[in-house]
């Protein structure tokens, strides 16, 4: 099982739509970085744990615990003129960009950037690192530990 940290603007995806859609479970679509996109390709299997983070807000931050629901697929955004992450060079019979399935797994109390920045166990943690702007970012087990702990979310309802 691997760990994960997946940035969402909240304007568009919060973790509270997650929680209101249809089995708690949500497309993760318009990754438009290699390397994230990578990520979600080539790493993440069904079950990976997620820490579902809020970004480009007033408080960026951890706002759930989820996993990942299904393997990677074409993510439609790349085929729609109309959206905002349409690719003109994607077509269906070579999509460039992917998607997976994300499931809501507990809440847990909302842990701001700057309290994340001051826990010494997180400090080579990928989001905390300067020049970091990856949506998408490998997590450590003992990272995710102490999120957990810090979140008050009982490891066990995240398996």
């Amino acid at each position: 099982m691997r760990y994960w940290l997946m940035k969402s603007e909240p304007d568009e995806v919060s973790f509270a739509d997650v929680l209101a859609a249809p089995g708690r479970t949500v497309a993760w679509f318009g990754v438009r970085n290699y390397q994230a996109r990578n990520f979600m390709r080539d790493q993440m299997q069904v079950g990976d744990g997620v820490l579902f983070y809020h970004s480009s807000c007033a408080v960026p931050g951890v706002a759930g615990i989820a996993r990942v629901a299904s393997g990677p697929y074409p993510d439609a955004s790349q085929f729609d003129s109309a959206s905002p992450y349409h690719d003109p060079k994607a077509t269906r019979e070579q999509p460039r960009w992917i998607s997976v399935d994300v499931t809501a797994v507990a809440e847990g109390r909302y842990l701001p950037l700057t309290e994340l920045r001051a826990v010494p166990e997180l400090e080579d943690m990928v989001l905390l690192q300067k020049g970091s702007r990856l949506s998408i970012s490998p997590v450590t087990a003992g990272q995710w530990t102490r999120i957990l702990e810090l979140a008050g979310v009982d490891a066990a309802v995240t398996r």
